[in-house]
């Protein structure tokens, strides 16, 4: 038996010619100039017998699929079977795409059927074909299909009506439902139907516990099959006697609605399930012109339109989520009967679809999420630069081919690093300025642009601390004025400095290094807690003003580093902190997955607690206060040195509030 194949290399197209290739014969396939390389690629993984399979060089937008009069004349009188696959299934194409391979390779898939004299015509349509028909669409209709403006519902109900009116020979017609990955393999090509809604499972799961019940969507009743079962259906329909005309529905009888489906898979994926579903009819009460109007401000659909693109969710696919067409299967029943193809239920291998699409198919997968693919090139500006975090941060990010840039007061030390940093193989060009001075700030910003062109990266690195309770600050106001002026005045002076170039180029990132104690209100560090938190709050005021120009802040609520700045206090030298790699590490994250924030478990937790129970926290952090007294030097006793052993009661505290300043 003669078969001759059209979109062999499609995923249905690729099961059903293994199928044919199961039977005695020789199977033509048509395949595009340019596409070889994709038929010998999918030929080889797919097994099949090449001394069987006849490449037939041809085009679906030409007539005759483009075949010369010799090729047609070879073909004719032999093809058994035509099967037309070849389409777009895609909501996202143009619809000019769409119209040239659904509509028109349709009609000159006709054509070669007819001037071939084909045995029999199948032609692969789609339940789009019902286009949002309001109930039970059965397989024997096809004029009451509506609601067809959607070009992809159309192309799919134009072309089934050219089969219909126009086929030359004897024809099939197979309606799937949405295909989904093989039943026993998982695998499949694409991202399409219920796949779209698999990032927002992931970080469902990446946010919650799997026991945490959430709010979801009930929805219309989405049909999904395996690709299995539809490829086993229309080779055992195609051979079978006496079906000629008829019209196959290869879907579920009893699809699930999109809440239950959406569950199966959270199921599979261990994310928590939307245990309360709301149905989205219920919002059908209010007019559709109110609907369109709110949807069509602006604030409102750009807010749509980050999530859908943070989700990786077209919005056309949110059409169907009150689909309102169920389909009747009787014929496809009947015809099956006998054959022992069963469609399997979505419960038994979904976890093979999940499985699948997080191995090869995430999005995620295909990000450069390497340092390098970051920074390469790019021009880095680390203040702090010449020892702890900042040096460490130079250090990686020169090792990833970024131009490097430090900035430090002490110059010895400055050159120095730069010096190892070069030596090592990186690029890195070393500036002195102080950042407490508005001008040497001003001065340094002039002169990295005027050198480097621009600032891509600026990591505010540089700070200073001051550990002093209230009560032995009152006479000494500058403390709270010095810390100001190089952590918040400082910082903000480079950002409002190199901002302007960052704006004109439409990208840049600002990573600001403050402290847990924001988070967790930490006692005795009042003139640094609230430096920090004013750099903080223009950060999250800036990121709302500047997002929609590709500029990003990140602020890293940073635990307790192991640096020359917290020597003076004791305790700590029995308690965990980072060491600097470790704390260069996050300043890497942010910079590779540029988050609005870093901050430990116990940083959020602190900021949680103090906000939904603040005497309670008062409580804690006052025991933290008195617990841990001031240093001799705070208390302004010269010379005097921490001779004293923390104790255990400090050390134990200070452990469970790993990273905590106290």
């Amino acid at each position: 038996m003669t078969y001759f194949v059209t979109g062999a290399t499609g995923f249905i197209g690729r099961h059903l010619v293994s199928n044919l290739l199961k039977r005695s014969g020789t199977v033509h396939v048509l395949v595009r100039k340019g596409a070889q390389k994709k038929f010998d690629a999918v030929a080889e993984r797919m097994g099949w017998d090449r001394k069987r399979i006849r490449v037939v060089a041809g085009d679906l937008a030409k007539p005759r699929l483009g075949l010369t009069a010799a090729q047609v004349k070879a073909l004719r009188g032999k093809v058994r079977h035509f099967f037309h696959l070849a389409a777009v299934y895609d909501l996202t194409a143009d619809a000019e795409a769409q119209r040239v391979a659904n509509i028109d390779g349709t009609r000159h898939a006709l054509e070669l059927a007819g001037a071939i004299h084909a045995g029999c015509f199948h032609h692969t349509s789609s339940i789009a074909a019902a286009g949002l028909y309001p109930g039970v669409f059965r397989e024997d209709m096809f004029e009451e299909a509506e609601e067809l403006d959607d070009p992809y519902l159309r192309t799919k109900h134009e072309s089934e009506g050219l089969v219909r009116k126009e086929c030359p020979v004897p024809f099939r017609i197979y309606r799937p439902g949405i295909v989904v990955g093989h039943s026993r393999t998982g695998e499949i090509d694409k991202i399409d139907g219920p796949y779209y809604f698999f990032t927002l499972i992931k970080k469902m799961r990446e946010l919650l516990p799997q026991w945490v019940p959430t709010l979801g969507i009930e929805g219309g009743r989405i049909n999904v099959v395996p690709v299995d079962y539809v490829a086993d259906a229309m080779d055992h329909i195609a051979h079978k006697k006496g079906l000629d005309g008829g019209c196959f529905h290869l879907v579920d009888p009893e699809p699930m609605r999109v809440g239950e489906l959406l569950n199966v898979f959270c199921r599979a994926a261990h994310a928590p399930e939307m245990t309360m579903r709301l149905d989205a009819r219920m919002f059908a009460f209010v007019p559709a012109a109110a609907r369109a109007a709110i949807g069509s401000l602006p604030p409102v659909r750009r807010f749509v339109g980050m999530m859908l693109r943070d989700l990786k969710i077209p919005r056309e696919a949110l059409k169907f989520i009150t689909y309102p067409t169920r389909f009747d299967n009787r014929e496809t029943e009947r015809a099956l009967k006998g054959s022992k193809i069963v469609l399997p239920k979505l419960e038994d291998y979904a976890w093979r679809l999940w499985d699948y699409w997080e191995r090869h198919l995430d999005p995620d997968l295909f990000v450069d999420r390497s340092l390098r693919g970051r920074v390469e090139g790019k021009v880095v500006l680390v203040t702090g630069g010449s020892s702890g975090i900042g040096k460490a941060t130079a250090e990686k990010i020169a090792a990833a081919g970024a131009k490097t840039i430090i900035v430090a007061r002490g110059e010895e030390e400055l050159l120095r690093t730069r010096d190892e940093i070069v030596a090592a193989g990186g690029q890195c060009w070393a500036y002195t300025a102080d950042l407490s001075d508005m001008a040497d700030c001003d001065r340094l910003v002039a002169t990295v642009l005027a050198e480097h062109g621009t600032v891509d990266i600026l990591v505010n690195n540089a700070g200073r601390s001051i550990r002093r309770s209230i009560e032995l600050s009152f006479d000494r106001f500058h403390d709270f004025e010095r810390t100001m002026q190089l952590n918040y005045f400082g910082s903000l002076r480079l950002i409002m400095g190199f901002l302007p170039k960052m704006i004109e180029q439409r990208r840049g990132q600002i990573v600001n290094i403050s402290s847990i104690g924001v988070l967790a209100s930490s006692p005795r560090f009042s003139a640094y807690v609230a430096s920090k938190a004013a750099l903080d709050a223009f950060s999250r005021c800036a990121q709302g003003e500047l997002s929609s120009k590709n500029i990003h802040f990140t602020t890293i609520n940073m635990p307790l580093v192991r640096t020359p700045m917290i020597a003076p206090t004791k305790v700590y030298e029995s308690v965990p902190t980072l060491s600097p790699e470790e704390a260069a590490d996050l300043v890497v994250k942010a910079i590779i997955e540029r988050p609005s924030r870093i901050a430990t478990r116990l940083g959020t937790f602190a900021a949680v607690l103090n906000a939904v129970a603040p005497k309670a926290y008062e409580v804690i952090m006052n025991t933290a206060f008195e617990l841990f007294p001031d240093s001799a030097a705070a208390k302004g006793i010269k010379g005097a040195r921490e001779g004293e052993r923390p104790t255990n009661e400090q050390i134990a505290f200070a452990a469970l509030m790993r990273g905590v300043h106290w």
